[in-house]
């Protein structure tokens, strides 16, 4: 990249900036802050879901699954296709039908209903924690393209991966805090069509031009690189129980059920957004790994990608691509903190009754805060950790744990109680938590998040018929 990919760049990112702070000043309160008036268009909202999903973590990871795995790494955005399009049948006519009813602003909003305070303020928690995580892996994935490409010398005697992470950061929080979801799905609707647009116009035919085409593509690299199936049934295992359950679970997906009026709308949104993760995103992101791995073989996977985006593409086309992806990875962190904030403020601070005499633009302002907060902590978290898929693959794992049962418990498990709902979120959350920090496999390679959904289940069911038990005998 040089200077012009430079200016580029500059530009589009002060562009983005002067959308949040525009919407800033149209936002009145937290639910145009936190769930967009309740009237958002399902096209954009679709976009803006898979651009949350997938954003630049994802797709940093993915490029560093093709650089690694080829083809078959493809299968993590097939759980994504998975999840979305059964979310569309098991969870969104029920959640929509009740966000009408009650108005909802949070995900923990859901389990209060079902489960009670307690069990809303453990999900919250939980779901603030995985968040912040997931935050920190898409910096991460940001600092990583920035080292390499923009901020590649550093600046002032810093080292460019750390300089990048302070940039990348404090662009992201001072977008994400002034701009709300409005400002969110809007942008996410255009930095997810120049991502697409950037990658299968130009990055993904020069690339593939630059190695020999296909056939230079098939000598350079190993066989195992073409063969789709070539994956253990653990790896696959550990991503379907890792990233289906998210679709049910998470923070920013539900501020988008209830961001959109009608349960038909919020459906197509949902089905567009798996079909543009699978196929579509998947293999391109695992072909361009596969692709800096000619151009770069002894780099770190993760790495490959943006390397190639700075050195291979020409003058004008770098600036843009790496634009789209600082945009994809704004859109997923900015949308990751506000989902924390919202856990933090709607299921903690107005619970506790803290702003309980504050009026509607003040309680915005203090969201702004602790979205500000989160984003800093988040950078903190990034700064302690080298791999981004590592990073966000964790935070999954954990709010899956803990979350996953009880969720499903709301609508489909009528038996379920709220003390079942409270210790299977502790012991779910619990063990992947212990299996993770202990770096620790089961047999066969299955990992934390297959562990953690069967402790909860198990402690969900046997909590629940001793509750019906007690009932019965009293």
């Amino acid at each position: 990249m040089n200077l012009f990919d430079d200016l580029i760049f500059a530009v589009y990112m002060l562009v983005i900036l002067a959308v949040g702070l525009y919407h800033y000043r149209r936002n009145k309160g937290m639910e145009d802050y936190y769930v967009g008036g309740r009237n958002m268009d399902w096209r954009h909202v679709g976009m803006s879901v898979v651009a949350t999903d997938v954003g630049g973590g994802f797709s940093i990871g993915l490029g560093g699954l093709g650089y690694t795995m080829g083809l078959s790494g493809s299968w993590l955005l097939f759980t994504g296709l998975l999840g979305a399009w059964l979310a569309t049948v098991l969870l969104i006519p029920h959640v929509k039908r009740l966000d009408v009813r009650d108005g909802l602003l949070t995900y923990p909003d859901l389990l209060r209903w079902r489960y009670g305070t307690v069990a809303a303020a453990i999900a919250a928690a939980i779901s603030a924690i995985g968040y912040l995580g997931f935050t920190g892996g898409q910096v991460l994935a940001g600092a990583k393209l920035a080292s390499v490409t923009v901020f590649r010398q550093g600046f002032w005697g810093m080292d460019p991966m750390f300089f990048s992470l302070v940039v990348i950061a404090g662009v992201t929080v001072i977008y994400t805090m002034f701009g709300g979801l409005k400002a969110v799905i809007y942008t996410d609707t255009v930095q997810w069509l120049v991502l697409l647009g950037g990658l299968t116009l130009v990055a993904l035919p020069m690339a593939l031009y630059d190695v020999g085409g296909w056939s230079g593509l098939k000598a350079a690299l190993p066989a195992s690189h073409f063969d789709l199936f070539h994956l253990s049934p653990a790896t696959f295992i550990n991503w379907l129980t890792t990233i289906v359950p998210i679709w049910f679970v998470g923070m920013t997906l539900y501020q988008r059920i209830y961001a959109v009026r009608e349960v038909k709308d919020v459906r197509r949104a949902w089905y567009m957004a798996g079909l543009l993760e699978w196929p579509l995103m998947s293999f391109m992101g695992v072909l361009m790994g596969m692709c800096s791995r000619v151009m770069f073989p002894d780099v770190e996977p993760e790495t490959g990608l943006p390397r190639l985006i700075a050195e291979v593409l020409p003058v004008g086309a770098a600036g843009l691509v790496a634009a789209a992806y600082f945009s994809a990875i704004m859109s997923t962190a900015d949308s990751c903190m506000m989902a924390a904030s919202g856990n933090v403020v709607n299921d903690v601070l107005l619970r506790l009754g803290l702003l309980r005499d504050a009026d509607h633009r003040r309680q915005m302002h203090v969201s702004m805060l602790v979205t500000g907060l989160i984003g800093v902590v988040a950078v903190l978290l990034a700064a302690s950790l080298q791999t981004v898929l590592e990073l966000i693959l964790h935070a999954y794992t954990f709010m899956v744990a803990g979350l996953f049962i009880p969720t499903l418990g709301v609508f489909h498990f009528k038996w379920g109680t709220g003390r079942a709902a409270v210790i299977s979120m502790i012991a779910g959350g619990g063990t992947a938590l212990t299996l993770i920090a202990g770096g620790w496999t089961l047999p066969g390679g299955i990992q934390a998040s297959l562990a953690g959904i069967l402790a909860s289940l198990v402690s969900y069911i046997a909590v629940s018929l001793l509750d019906s038990r007690n009932r019965a005998s009293a």
